[in-house]
Order: structure tokens, then sequence, then C-alpha cells
């Protein structure tokens, strides 16, 4: 697990472009990447999954990624376990899903539908100057533990049921993460699925299929209402 989970040399993973700007939370490879349309993530060719799906149920809580961006990024057994913030955030809620531990690899997620969306997760719902972001970390085969830095090991958990954590500022519970700091780990490897709200795009020379490191900028290059405009376009 330390060999794993073991930390990266300082200065071999530079965090791209302006303060503003989101970066890869994590080293991988992109899975899929692109815009959630009409409340729908594509997972593969002939499979897509809800947002109410993969935030456990909750309609309400998906509305507000409606038209918004999705990233997912897959994480191999030898790639750096660790999972970075894409943005300054402030965490608001955790919610962990149980679920299945089906493997996420290439030939299985373009098998079994709706995988992502039935496999055991951790949802990390964060405020960002861009809106709401979530941070869905999916548990696999042989990953069933994961970790976050301001909660320890979450996963696997006894309960059967899903369960809600909230950390509000006048409980004294607020956590603030800066843009490239670690919020969480994998044992081994497993898929990190970025969703924002609407207005933020990612940029289009991101595919299916290529690797991708930590700090590698998500956006185009002066990323704001042009981005977005480029994006949509």
């Amino acid at each position: 697990n330390a060999f794993f989970t073991r930390s990266l040399s300082e200065g071999v993973r530079p965090i791209e472009g302006e303060a503003h700007e989101w970066i890869s939370p994590v080293d991988g490879r992109i899975s899929q990447i692109g815009h959630i349309q009409s409340g729908n993530i594509f997972q593969a060719k002939g499979h897509a999954y809800t947002a109410t799906e993969l935030l456990g149920g909750d309609a309400k809580l998906a509305e507000q990624f409606k038209d918004g961006s999705f990233a997912t990024l897959y994480l191999s057994p030898s790639d750096y376990h660790r999972i970075h913030m894409p943005v300054d955030g402030t965490l608001r809620e955790m919610i962990h899903v149980p679920g299945r531990l089906f493997s996420v690899s290439t030939g299985t997620v373009a098998e079994v539908p709706r995988l992502f969306a039935r496999n055991e997760r951790l949802v990390c719902l964060f405020d960002t100057a861009d809106g709401p972001m979530a941070m869905v970390l999916v548990g696999a085969i042989n990953v069933s533990a994961i970790e976050t830095v301001w909660a320890g090991l979450v996963t696997p958990s006894p309960q059967r049921q899903v369960g809600r954590w909230s950390y509000r500022d006048e409980d004294g519970l607020s956590i603030r993460l800066k843009r490239g700091a670690e919020m969480g780990r994998f044992n081994m490897g497993s898929t990190v699925i970025l969703l924002t709200a609407k207005g933020v795009g990612f940029d289009a020379a991101w595919q299916a299929e290529m690797p991708i490191k930590l700090g590698q900028r998500l956006q185009p290059s002066g990323s704001g209402d042009e981005a977005e405009a480029k994006a949509e376009g």
C-alpha cells in the first residue's frame, strides 16, 4: 500500500496555466470527456448513465451540473495513485454510495451498462469560483479502499446504505483546498469522474484514450468567456 500510494518528488508535476484554469487532478488516461447532455454522461459506445444515478440518486444535486462538463479519468495500477484539486475549492459535502466493484478497464467499461453508476463510489462536492464541482472517486476490483485528506479511510464501509457528511462554516468544519493540493488517494488504481457546472468547458484537444498528467491544463489557454464559446463551438 505504501508503494502504491507514495508521494511524488517535488517539482515533477508542474501546474500549468493561470490560477483560475482547471487542471487534471490525476495521472492517468482519459476514458471520456465532454458535456453533460440532457443529464446524461457518455460512458462508451452504446452506454451512458445519468448524473442523478452517479450522485447516489439525488436529482436536486444533479441539477446543479445540468449542461456542465465531465471528464472521466482512469488510473491504471502503474499510475500515481493520489488525487489533487483541479481548481481552488471549499468542501461542502461528501457522499458514500455503496455498490459493486466491477473492473474499470477499457474492455469492461465498454461492456457493462452504467458501470460507474453501479460501482461503489465517494462523491466529494466543492464550491468553486466557477460554481459547484463534484469529484467522484470510483471503486473497482481490488480497489475498494478510498481515502480523503480530511476524513482518512472512507471505503470500504460496513454500511450498505448511502452515507452523507456536510462541512459547514457555522460548525467550524469548513475545509478549503487550493488548486493542485492533494485531496485523496486510491489503493492501486481506479477512476475519477470530474463534474462541473455550466460554463466550464474543457479543451476540445483532449480526447478519449489520451494520456494525461496531474497539473496539465484541461481548459483552453486563456479560459473564460472565450474558452466557453470555443468549447460550445
